[in-house]
């Protein structure tokens, strides 16, 4: 299976990066879930939770206050002004 390479970043760090089956994140449009072969998309990130569904299985969680996700190819990057994960 394919997997997605996703890095979410805050103004301060890194929080968290490598490969993932999935990926829902609330934006300002809505939640919006991305998986393997997603349009390009580039969306305003609201205020609440991103879910990182890693390739072992494990779901990581992170807090996030403002910012955008970038999705371009199988690459998803979570840019937040604050964010911590939870």
């Amino acid at each position: 299976m394919m997997a997605l390479t996703v890095s979410v970043v805050s103004a301060e760090r890194e929080l968290w990066s490598g490969e993932a089956t999935q990926v829902i994140a609330r934006t300002t449009e809505g939640e919006i879930g991305i998986l393997t072969g997603h349009e390009p998309i580039l969306a305003i990130l609201a205020p609440g939770e991103s879910r990182v569904t890693a390739a072992d299985g494990s779901v990581v969680t992170a807090r996030v206050e403002d910012g955008f996700l970038s999705v371009q190819g199988d690459t998803v990057t979570i840019v937040a002004g604050t964010a911590e994960l939870v």
